[in-house]
């Protein structure tokens, strides 16, 4: 088959690279300017986005001419039967989702229709949006095509494999023939025989929504009884441990932090919360995680705060600024908002990622002092941070951070570490729902 991917971010990306790999030839659309940028970054050995294992299957691709990377809308769409919208949704100010991206492709695809095409909504949509892109789409043509939801599921930082095996796919179709054609492009993405499940458009838009949702809920109860714990004096891995062990309930997203971040959770969450409103059923509870989160996002300023009172030109190390390992990506992370809390504060800050210090320049430029390794991080600070758990920062020489920090001290956003080993070794650690 031919295959259009229209937008080249995590999604877009992604998607067509692993579906190039199955064999297929494929498109991947964006505007010139944006081309531009992936091309010569290409030339370089780099890529526009950090994924693991995702720049060797693109210059695979790219090489054996299964992938192609333009900005020609017109050839793509033309050539293709199966065309993906993977463009961004990003929220606008009042918590409502910005389609605006969405609605301009479905209008451009329109204009290059020349045969039957199925248009897929890859994109987070709100309930109803697939509706409109087939409106506009048929308010334009009169050939015949169809229309389709079908929500991803992948997670930055493990996005090839959660590709290439997804666990479920979840397709909203309005015809037997487009589920034909898109079980059959599927097929070699479930030889594990993991589930497809057919459902409408609208049905599939609210899957999306309601599983991020439910995940978000779970992240801040966790949080909130993780900040109970640390009140009372107890451990909240264990509470966790024990709370986990339950088949009813289970282990995943029990842990506590600092809050969840990222392109997903944050908007998705927010943007459930104002279509709800408009419809007039709220939904409270969610409204509720939304506040939990952006308060948690903060939750280590506070005991810094508590620890050492006065924070006037105080130097900090934050280690870890993406919203999570293996990314790159800075969207609503939680290191974001301790920095900007301690700028206010007058403090001096030193930080290191192991990837997306590029980006974190883009937002702070000369405001933080931008280290190359982590023991750089440390020199002449009064304590580290730990915003992310990239590997790296697992095992460190503990030898080393007390010799070069300032004062021996650990506020720990991931609970990575162990209170007592490092009360054994003479470094303070804190961390969320640790009991200290």
């Amino acid at each position: 088959m031919i295959i259009t991917y229209i937008g080249t971010g995590y999604v877009g990306t992604v998607s067509g690279a692993i579906t190039a790999k199955k064999g297929h030839k494929v498109y991947c659309v964006d505007l010139p300017e944006k081309v531009k940028e992936i091309q010569e970054l290409l030339k370089k050995g780099k890529i526009h986005i950090y994924e693991p294992k995702l720049k060797e299957i693109i210059e695979e691709t790219i090489s054996s001419e299964k992938l192609f990377i333009t900005d020609v809308l017109e050839e793509a769409v033309t050539n293709s039967e199966l065309i993906f919208i993977t463009v961004g949704t990003p929220s606008n100010e009042n918590g409502s989702v910005n389609l605006n991206y969405v609605y301009n492709v479905a209008d451009k695809i329109a204009d290059h229709i020349n045969s039957y095409k199925l248009v897929v909504v890859k994109s987070t949509v709100p309930p109803g949006t697939t509706e409109q892109v087939k409106k506009k789409i048929k308010n334009k043509i009169k050939i015949p095509f169809d229309i389709a939801m079908n929500p991803e599921f992948l997670r930055e930082g493990k996005a090839v494999d959660d590709t290439e095996r997804p666990d479920r796919i979840v397709i909203g179709i309005e015809s037997e023939k487009s589920e034909k054609i898109l079980k059959e492009f599927y097929k070699p993405f479930v030889l594990n025989n993991n589930p497809i499940y057919v459902m409408s458009p609208l049905e599939a838009e609210l899957v999306k929504y309601s599983a991020n949702a439910h995940l978000a809920t779970r992240i801040s109860i966790s949080n909130e009884i993780a900040n109970l714990c640390s009140i009372l004096g107890a451990d909240y891995k264990k509470v966790a441990l024990g709370v986990g062990s339950d088949k009813r309930i289970g282990n995943l997203f029990l842990y506590a932090g600092m809050g969840y971040g990222g392109s997903c959770f944050p908007k998705d969450v927010k943007g459930f919360n104002y279509i709800a409103r408009e419809n007039q059923s709220p939904l409270t509870i969610f409204e509720t995680v939304n506040e939990i989160n952006e308060k948690q996002k903060l939750i280590l300023v506070k005991k810094i705060k508590s620890y050492f009172g006065e924070l006037s030109e105080k130097t900090f190390t934050v280690w870890g600024l993406s919203f999570k390992p293996e990314t790159d990506d800075i969207r609503e992370a939680p290191s974001l908002s301790i920095i900007n809390e301690l700028l206010k504060n007058n403090c001096k800050i030193k930080v290191y990622d192991p990837k997306s210090i590029n980006n974190v320049k883009k937002i702070f430029e000369d405001k933080l002092v931008y280290t190359k390794t982590k023991e750089e991080a440390l020199i002449d600070s009064d304590g580290i941070i730990l915003c992310t758990e990239w590997d790296e920062f697992k095992a460190p020489d503990f030898n080393i951070i007390k010799k070069l920090l300032k004062n021996p001290i650990i506020f720990d956003g991931r609970n990575i570490y162990d209170s007592k080993h490092l009360k054994e070794l003479g470094i303070k650690h804190i961390g969320i729902g640790t009991g200290n």
